[in-house]
């Protein structure tokens, strides 16, 4: 039976650790991952919240990191899009998945650790998946495991983050969209103690993504902060 899970890992353990250590701020954005081999894992990224010089910087010095490449840029949201290729023992943990025929619908980065929601088509796969990460000394803890169709909550919210549910979630219950609204994006950003820019971004994706889902038409997006 297909088996949906959201699995953590410390940031510190896995990809990006560095990175993350040196810009604590840094949002991602995960469009997806391409493994190739059994080690080379190549993940395609928007990054944003950050000034892009240092971000340049963190990547080159982060020593998950073999390789990056700058592909796009939007200046109007300040996002930045990466091809990045992990290293050997990154790419091993992630490639862990893949291996046991596991398929990553979403991931994002929370109070320093990576949240991860994969598909298999049977349970035991899972299993042999969370093991063989475990073989390279991470602790993984399972969060949620359901079967396919047993759970709509967690299949439908995989387009959003949970810092985009708690948003939006918020927002809702402060009366941001009230007419006229109860609360600023400023006084809501501070009650989140977040900054105004990542607030609003923050919404603006995570209504993207709502309005899709109403007019069937997906956003594609995956993973975003």
């Amino acid at each position: 039976m297909t088996t949906i899970a959201e699995l953590t890992v410390s940031t510190d353990s896995f990809a990006l650790a560095e990175t993350f250590q040196r810009l604590p701020d840094l949002e991602v954005r995960v469009e997806s991952v391409v493994a190739e081999g059994p080690v080379r894992t190549m993940p395609l990224v928007w990054f944003s919240n950050v000034d892009p010089d240092e971000l340049r910087r963190a990547l080159a010095e982060d020593s998950t990191v073999d390789e990056h490449l700058k592909l796009l840029e939007n200046a109007d949201d300040d996002e930045w899009f990466y091809r990045l290729q992990y290293s050997e023992d990154i790419g091993s943990i992630c490639c862990a998945v893949y291996t046991h025929g596991g398929t990553v619908l979403g991931a994002h980065v929370t109070d320093g650790q990576w949240t991860l929601r994969l598909l298999f088509p049977e349970r035991e796969e899972l299993s042999d998946a969370v093991s063989a990460i475990e073989d390279h000394d991470v602790r993984v803890d399972v969060r949620r495991m359901v079967e396919a169709g047993q759970d709509e909550d967690l299949e439908t919210t995989a387009a959003l983050t949970e810092p985009q549910q708690e948003a939006i979630a918020e927002a809702y219950r402060q009366g941001y969209y009230d007419v006229p609204r109860e609360i600023s994006l400023e006084e809501l950003a501070n009650e989140l103690d977040i900054s105004h820019q990542a607030l609003s971004e923050r919404l603006r994706r995570a209504n993207r993504v709502l309005a899709s889902e109403q007019l069937d038409e997906p956003t594609g997006e995956l993973a975003t902060e």
